[in-house]
């Protein structure tokens, strides 16, 4: 006991040894970790309190479109996990197996859901005693060496007066494509992305897997709607981060009531199981941007948990916008008067003669005709310029939302001619031209190479790589065409490794010590 009582002095070298050492490593791995994006929020990304703690359930965004290589489809997609970190291992991004992903159809504009597709998943585990997702290259979804392996069920419910009536599997067991771990690992990944495109039940097709992120806006807008004088605007926040998916491509005579009623509402909602056993809604989303800009805190939790029946209870904050008196304030554009009809036209019913169905009650949900044939030119402010197949009539994957949507808060639609934005129009991956049309997920290698004879193949000053540094120059290896950032990794290991031997130094020392007083 005399030996632990002992005077700090002993005790303070000891603890500078273990704070240098643990700083030998952690400064390596933070220099990682700055390479990555920043956490920020988005269309539902982190949208609200509760949910931003539970990224497994939090529901991103929703998509619906006219499909515009198969006219005679409509595809529905959904997104989960906000702020995927591509290189985010080694728990890379699981679909839960405690959670129901649904999206709700609602066919005559009651504001009650007529159709639900439920997505449930399943997970495999082949080796609990290694810490890797995958254990060598993957070159197909049945790989023995992609460790952890997903598959999912889509259930179809028919519902009458929000009672479930049937219920049909449509997808039973079929492949989650991967998280993209990175080209060494999984040098082709369209491969895997193609194979986990399935046909379903009723002549559907489907995917479920990460894919590339398709939000893109500039978050700034939180920081005083762009720094308060239009100085930040203009950089992708989401640009390199993925998402988990779910896609579905469907006849549209699946969805709607008849050819003469095309219209259809769409939403989406994330089910959890709770410790008794009993599904509890956690997140929803219909139109984007609805609950980080139009719904205040104080209510954010109850929208999550909602159902577009009682979207009553928020028509106030839709009537009366707070950003459109936040953009009076900062940047002096007058607010239309109220109560504005116009956003409740964009947000809660449809816009008359396009997609608004008769005897419709206000709901947030994605509003789609399915009578409106694809346009041969997208246009990226959609309706607000001619173009009827886009948002708000449902919403594509190129539809720039945040322009639309700042400009019709704006008064747009009632006369203030404006031409707000956020200087982010495009996504910064192309889409595809067939189903799911996303873009492929970024992969955990992207990053700088360590190339022979010097950093990012360039010969170094002192004319030699970090690698060689590392290896003696002895080590050769096929690299994959995006590498790796292993001498960062190698780097941060090499580090560790070098702390915990001068903390088992310093222990040494403090017992000898000990043992002399």
């Amino acid at each position: 006991m005399t030996a632990i009582a002992r005077t700090g002095t002993g005790w303070r070298g000891l603890a500078a040894l273990v704070c240098g050492a643990l700083a030998a490593g952690g400064l390596t791995a933070a220099g990682v970790s700055a390479l990555g994006p920043g956490a920020a929020e988005a269309s539902s990304h982190r949208e609200a309190p509760l949910i931003s703690g539970q990224p497994q359930y939090d529901n991103t965004d929703v998509y619906a479109f006219v499909s515009p290589d198969k006219p005679d489809t409509t595809t529905l997609v959904a997104n989960w996990i906000p702020f995927e970190e591509p290189a985010g291992g080694p728990n890379f991004y699981l679909y839960p197996e405690d959670a129901r992903y649904d999206i709700h159809v609602d066919s005559d504009g009651d504001a009650q859901g007529d159709l639900i597709y439920r997505w449930t998943f399943d997970t495999k585990v082949k080796n609990k005693d290694t810490f890797l997702y995958n254990t060598d290259q993957v070159t197909s979804l049945d790989d023995p060496d992609l460790n952890i392996t997903q598959t999912y069920d889509i259930d179809l419910l028919k519902l009458d007066d929000q009672k479930i009536v049937s219920t049909k599997k449509i997808a039973d067991d079929l492949p989650v494509a991967p998280s993209n771990v990175g080209r060494a690992s999984m040098p082709d990944y369209k491969k895997l992305r193609d194979q986990a495109v399935r046909q379903v039940s009723g002549g559907g097709t489907s995917y479920v897997g990460q894919a590339d992120d398709p939000f893109f806006l500039d978050l700034r807008v939180f920081d005083l709607l762009y720094g308060g004088n239009l100085s930040e605007v203009g950089r992708d926040t989401l640009k390199g981060y993925n998402v988990n998916t779910v896609a579905l491509q469907v006849p549209s005579a699946d969805l709607r009531r008849s050819a003469k009623q095309p219209t259809v509402g769409i939403w989406s909602t994330t089910q959890r199981k709770n410790a008794q056993g009993d599904w509890t809604q956690v997140s929803r989303l219909g139109n984007p941007l609805v609950n980080e800009v139009v719904v205040p805190l104080r209510d954010k939790d109850r929208f999550n948990a909602s159902s577009p029946w009682k979207d009553a209870d928020f028509l106030t904050y839709v009537q009366r916008p707070e950003l459109a008196r936040l953009l009076e304030k900062i940047y002096g554009i007058k607010a239309a008067d109220e109560p504005r009809k116009d956003l409740v036209s964009v947000f809660l019913t449809g816009v008359k003669g396009l997609n608004q169905p008769p005897g419709v009650r206000p709901a947030e949900a994605l509003r789609l005709n399915t009578s409106v044939k694809p346009s041969a030119d997208p246009k990226r402010l959609g309706v607000l310029d001619g173009d009827n197949a886009g948002f708000p009539n449902g919403r594509r994957l190129t539809d720039d939302v945040v322009d639309i949507e700042l400009q019709a808060v704006a008064g747009e639609l009632v006369g203030n001619k404006n031409d707000l934005g956020d200087a982010v129009n495009a996504n910064d991956q192309a889409f595809g031209g067939t189903f799911p049309y996303l873009a492929l997920p970024t992969a955990g290698s992207r990053g700088p190479l360590a190339g022979k004879g010097g950093q990012d193949g360039k010969d170094s000053a002192s004319g030699s790589s970090a690698r060689d540094a590392l290896v003696g120059g002895s080590f050769e290896r096929a690299t994959p065409a995006d590498g790796t950032d292993d001498a960062v990794l190698i780097g941060s290991a090499a580090a560790g490794a070098a702390g915990v031997l001068l903390v088992g130094l310093g222990l040494l020392w403090w017992r000898r010590r000990g043992r002399a007083t």
